[in-house]
């Protein structure tokens, strides 16, 4: 079991701002926080370099990028020693955006997004199930309702 690294409330309040709002100014969270924006352009080096902090994304939305059809598949490896393998073909695929070992039913489990029906079934016979050595069972989501980053506790209130 790996050791979590030590972070405070401030920390907490920074990532909380954050996850709010990754674009919000430095200055702007250190005035809602009481401390200098040196403060918290060092906490925010810390927690980048503590691996508690991975990074900062934009989301886009694929919709508007013409990806109407968002799947999940489920893959069933004929021999788990694969992984490595598999994983490094799957990672080819651009429309696949996750990639997850599993347990229960999946040994891997994607999820990707496609243009269309049409799309998504090409992308599973020629890309997918021409992997050797895997099966597939595909979900279709019909709408993500939310999305949300995980909760963060403040260290005094655990």
């Amino acid at each position: 079991m790996s050791q979590q690294p030590h972070f405070d409330n401030l920390d907490c309040k920074i990532l909380k701002l954050l996850s709010q709002n990754a674009r919000k100014p430095f200055l702007e969270i250190a005035r809602e926080c009481g401390v200098s924006g040196a403060a918290v352009h060092q906490r925010i080096q810390k927690l980048l370099s503590q691996n508690i902090l991975l990074g900062f994304e934009s989301l886009i939305s694929p919709s508007a990028l013409g990806y109407d059809t968002c799947a999940y598949v489920g893959m069933f490896l004929n021999d788990p020693s694969q992984f490595d393998s598999v994983a490094a073909e799957l990672r080819k695929v651009p429309e696949i955006v996750e990639l997850h070992y599993t347990t229960g039913k999946y040994d891997l489990l994607v999820k990707l997004y496609a243009h269309n029906n049409k799309h998504l079934l090409q992308i599973i016979h020629d890309r997918l199930q021409s992997v050797t050595g895997i099966r597939t069972e595909t979900l279709i989501s019909f709408k993500e309702e939310f999305r949300r980053q995980i909760p963060i506790m403040n260290p005094d209130n655990e």
